[in-house]
């Protein structure tokens, strides 16, 4: 909350800089996740890559500082069947989620970034911040996509389970990354960027702890979640490991951004006015 609270303040507080440039621009990129059911070979991981799209507001400080709103679209999935460990391929599970996250970062401009007069036209930058995001868990069973958040497939919804309480569909996040600018002219400029997504839930994919009861799980939440929490085909000793607890998941957005500048501030234009012979006056 505090991060939160300083980062608006300091949008805020920038909006009164005279000599800021505001930018809006769309992005397009990929989206990947990191958790208990990721493929532990490159060719899996690959396949776990989906098409992600945004749009952006950044506001620039100064050369070096700029804060920017980001709007993200993409997917996350993983399958056990993409793995080559013999332990996850029994496990059996799978899921997708779409991601729908709101971000707020700040941006440091490591050579200085000015694109006006042919100042500083392109600059690497690292980023950090906070994002929310929802996410929505789902697999396919029975040829449909079934929502696993409300089933509790990990005894969620039991009594004895009080520890593992329902988890949130909207989450915190907190983004970290570098990426790259580039001023095509005074207007319009293009940057390349990757994040990782550091969040605060270990169940992006529905899986987190231990298997419970079949017979507890069908009494408290039906049969569809004992056989979505347990796709092994066949029983397995309640509290044996599902997952992984100690490490939450996380996800990566990696984009390629187009932005326009919308202020002036009496420096739009600054190359072609500096095109003109020293000493000539306009009237």
């Amino acid at each position: 909350m505090r991060v939160l609270v300083f980062l608006v303040s300091f949008i805020i507080f920038s909006l009164n800089n005279a000599f800021s440039q505001h930018e809006v621009g769309v992005a397009i990129g990929l989206s990947t996740y990191q958790g208990d059911l990721a493929p532990d070979n490159i060719q899996g991981s690959i396949g776990n890559l989906h098409a992600a799209f945004g749009a952006l507001y950044r506001y620039n400080v100064n050369k070096f500082i700029a804060g920017k709103l980001g709007f993200t679209y993409g997917r996350l999935s993983a399958d056990d069947a993409d793995s080559e460990a013999p332990s996850k391929q029994r496990r059996n599970l799978s899921f997708r989620s779409t991601i729908l996250e709101a971000s707020l970062t700040v941006e440091w401009n490591i050579l200085g970034y000015q694109p006006y007069n042919y100042t500083r036209v392109f600059s690497p930058y690292v980023f950090a911040g906070v994002a929310g995001f929802k996410y929505n868990p789902k697999a396919f069973y029975d040829n449909a996509w079934v929502e696993l958040q409300p089933l509790g497939t990990e005894g969620q919804f039991i009594e004895d389970f009080s520890d593992r309480a329902p988890y949130k569909l909207i989450q915190v996040s907190f983004p970290v990354g570098f990426g790259v600018k580039y001023a095509l002219t005074d207007q319009w400029n293009i940057g390349l960027e990757a994040g990782l997504r550091v969040t605060l839930t270990d169940y992006i994919d529905d899986v987190s702890t231990a298997y419970v009861s079949a017979t507890e799980l069908t009494a408290s939440s039906g049969e569809l979640a004992a056989q979505l929490a347990n796709r092994t085909g066949v029983d397995v000793q309640p509290g044996s490991q599902r997952g992984n607890a100690e490490n939450n998941d996380t996800y990566l957005i990696g984009m390629l951004f187009i932005s326009y500048n919308i202020s002036d501030n009496g420096l739009v234009g600054g190359r072609s006015r500096n095109k003109r012979k020293s000493g000539c006056r306009t009237y």
